[in-house]
This record gives C-alpha cells, structure tokens and sequence, in this order.
C-alpha cells in the first residue's frame, strides 16, 4: 500500500475516533442523571461523575503525549488508550453503585488522553499551510457525534432485558452500547491506522521529484552543451547558508521534520518547560484555550435552567435547540476550514474573539435579566446562542494550529496534552462556577466578558508574535527552529 493510502486510511481513523468521543459524550450525559437517582446517589454526584472524566483525561493527556513523542508512534498508544474507554464504558454499564458508576467515568477518561498524541501525530504529519484545515475537520468529527448520539438513545431507551446476571436497560445500555463501539474501534486502528514518519512524504516528494529531473536530462542530452549566446557560468565557494539548505531541503522545513541526526536524538535531551511554555505567545494562547472552554461550558450548564425559567422549555425543547446548535457548529467548523487556506491563524483568531465579545457582551445586557414579550426575550437569547456559537469554531481552530506551529514539533505530543490539560480544568471550574452563579447572571456573565476582554487585549498587544517562528533554512541555527 502506497503512502498516500496509507495517510488517507489513517486520517479516516482518526475522525472516527472523534466521532465516537461526541458519541459517548451525548449517550452518557441525558441519562447518567436518571442512572445515579436509581443508585440512589446524592446530587452532588453528578458533579462528580462528569468532572471525573475531564479529570483523568487531564492527567493522562500530557503523559500519553510524552509516552509517543518518546517512541514516535501513535498507533500504540491509540490502541492502549481504548482500553481504558472499553473497560470503563463496560463498569458504566455493570453499575452496581454510585462509586463503581463514578470510578468508571474516571477509568473512561484516561483513554481520551490519547487525544495528545493524535494531535501530535497531526502535527508531524501535515504541513503547516494545512494544518488548521485539518484540525477543523477532526474538531468537526467530534460535533457530528454530539448531534448524531441523541439518535442512538432513541433505541438504547427502549432496551429492556438481562444479559446473563446484568440488566439492559435505558441507563446501563449506553455502557454497553459505546463498549462495543470502542471494541470495534480497536479493530479498525489495528487494521487502517499507521505511524507514518514525517518526513516520508517529502521523500516521495523529492523521488518525484529526482524522476522528473532525470526525464528533464534524458530530454536535453540532444541539445548542445552551450548555445550561442549562453555565457559560461562561473562557480565560487558555497556559503554556510547554501551548504545549510542544501542539507535541509525546503520540504522538510515545510512540514516541520528535523533532519535525520536531530530526529534520532531524544526529543527532551535539550527540553526545557521554561523555554517552551513561558513564552509570551505560548502563554496567550494556553490562556486561550482556558477562557474559551470556561465560557463555553459554563454557557452549557446555565442554558438549560435559563430555558426552563423564562421558556418553559422540557426535553424535547432542549434536544431541538442542542440539534440545531450543533448544526450551526459544525457548519461554523466547516467554514473555518476553509477560511484558513484564505488568510492566517490569526486573523481566524481575532475574528473569532470579536464575535465572541459581541455574544457576551450581548448576554449581558438581555439576558442576564430579560425584558419585553416572550417572543422578544426568545429572540434575544436565540441571538446571544447564535453568536456564542459562531464564534467558537474560529477561535478553538486557530489556537490549535497557531500551538502546534509556535511549539517545538518534535515534543508536540507533550505539548498538545499539556494544552489539553489546561482545558480540561477550564472544563471542571466552568460548570462548577456557572452552577453557583445561575441565580447571580450578571455575576458570572460579567467575569465572563471581563476574561474575552482580557485575552483580545492580550492578542492585540502580541499579535506579531502569533506566526511561525521561523524557518530553518533561515535561522541562525538549528535549535532555533526547534
């Protein structure tokens, strides 16, 4: 098999393990509430029960990442990674108690840490004019499997009957249900996921490239060595810099590949946390993505009582409105992906967190506390909705593809899992904040627009700073680029 299907086939692999992660995200959630009162656990653990999950993958996330910047392979810790979700989706299904249910959703959540590393993998393998366009379709992935899992509850509720000792039910039946799913999944990546080295595709490039040559030569062998007016080229010394780009071809700086003696080195001999996570624009955007996730989830856990005090909104309000949210997402997912081969990361960001003033900024003042008709108050929480949304998918694009340019490429497992950690605690404070402040909205809408606030200002002062750092060919030395 030729590298390009190779590539193809690992890239399905991926986006399907993204689907499955919006799969069991929208499975586990509408019933784990229902699952715990049956438990008879106190509700202080469906807290629990959902930050568990976001804390194992915290702690995981850095460490898978470091494990495969170590090997250079993904597929193991893929493989690996997805059976912590199978046994932990199959303890989510036995569910005897309220602590074994907990301790499953913590077991479960170990294997999203892998997603470090498949980051990583991205990374390392495209080019960075791409980037962003494949980030925005793996992110994709995972929003059609949030819109698509509601459907599967639609059978799993109707699930009534024993399998051996254990009852299938509407609550144990999404365990068993994303522990096939996971089990299957272990299949395909063994059959259609590869750990393909970075730079394999500029070696394919540059036999390409050699084969055309040599047709070049093979046609100019009958034409005279000089022509009449061609005047004899005379060759001096070759520069440091020449010799330099002779030896690194402009390729492998594309697609950020070290030459051969750097990539058989230790990817952390020379690693220093200092050096690669306190610098300004790193910083900027690690605060990024923590102030995107905190407002995001903690939007998400103040939507549903907001709807149900001013709408009187139930179930089948809410699936509608999450359905078309998800809709508007993943087209806003979509549109990035396009947007960014027309114009830089961060121009994407910038045009993200505007929108995402303006929604808050928006929230503030009509929502926090509403006024008018029902259709008027309706249609200004639609808009605020609408432009929290819109502004999502550009701003969570282009923070991840300006990291993975502005991070050193060959700890980029490592560094994706510690970006990863920090949004998995902006995942754990949101919800508990919002939660607290769901009577106080002015409150919680107002550090909420103080932080957008504060990262805009933040991006503005070091927008020069949020490019790739260089190229090799033009660096004063190598390590620089690393």
């Amino acid at each position: 098999m030729d590298y390009r299907r190779k590539k193809k086939l690992t890239f399905f692999t991926i986006g399907l393990i993204f689907l499955l992660s919006g799969i069991e995200y929208a499975v586990i959630l509408p019933t784990i509430w229902g699952y715990l009162q049956v438990l008879h656990a106190a509700p202080f653990f469906l807290g629990l029960g959902l930050s568990a999950f976001s804390l194992s993958g915290l702690l995981s996330g850095p460490l898978f990442g470091h494990w495969s910047d170590r090997t250079r392979t993904t597929k193991s810790v893929v493989l690996f990674s997805n059976v912590f979700e199978i046994v932990g989706n199959f303890m989510y299904f036995i569910g005897y108690s309220k602590w074994l249910l907990l301790s499953s959703r913590l077991v479960a959540g170990v294997g999203a840490g892998a997603a470090s590393s498949i980051f990583g993998f991205i990374t390392q393998s495209t080019a960075p004019e791409d980037r962003a366009n494949v980030f925005a379709a793996v992110m994709a992935c995972r929003q059609v499997g949030l819109l698509i899992g509601p459907a599967f509850n639609i059978f799993l509720r109707l699930c009534d009957f024993h399998l051996g000792p254990f009852l299938v039910d509407k609550y144990t039946s999404p365990g068993l249900f994303m522990c096939m799913m996971w089990a299957l999944l272990q299949l395909v990546v063994l059959l259609m996921y590869w750990d393909l080295p970075p730079e394999a595709e500029d070696k394919e490039k540059e036999v390409e490239a050699e084969e055309e040559e040599e047709e070049v030569e093979g046609v100019e062998e009958d034409k005279p060595l000089m022509g009449p007016e061609e005047p004899l080229e005379t060759y001096g010394a070759v520069t440091p810099e020449q010799l330099e780009a002779l030896i690194i071809p402009n390729g492998n700086a594309a697609h950020g590949s070290p030459p051969p003696s750097i990539t058989d080195a230790d990817p952390f001999q020379n690693f220093s946390v200092r050096n690669e996570f306190l610098r300004e624009e790193v910083v900027i955007l690690l605060t990024a993505q923590f102030i995107t996730l905190f407002n995001q989830t903690a939007l998400e856990t103040m939507v549903t009582p907001l709807t149900q005090k001013y709408f009187n909104f139930r179930e089948l309000e809410n699936s509608v409105m999450y359905f078309l949210c998800g809709v508007e997402v993943i087209a806003g997912f979509f549109f990035v992906r396009w947007l960014s081969q027309k114009v830089a990361d961060r121009v994407v960001l910038v045009v993200g967190l505007i929108i995402c003033n303006v929604s808050c900024a928006w929230c503030l003042i009509f929502l926090a506390k509403p006024r008018g008709s029902f259709t008027w108050q309706l249609t200004e929480f639609i808009i605020g909705v609408f432009l929290q949304l819109l502004g999502l998918p550009f701003v969570a694009v282009s923070q991840v593809s300006l990291f993975s340019k502005v991070t050193a490429v060959k700890t980029q497992g490592f560094s994706q899992g510690v970006r990863r950690s920090v949004g998995g605690l902006a995942t754990i404070l949101g919800p508990l904040c919002a939660g607290g402040l769901t009577e106080h909205l002015y409150v919680m809408l107002g550090m909420m627009l103080a932080l957008l606030v504060l990262l805009t200002i933040m991006v503005m002062f070091s927008y020069n700073r949020l490019v790739e750092p260089c190229v090799v060919q033009h660096a004063d030395s190598l390590e620089d680029c690393m």
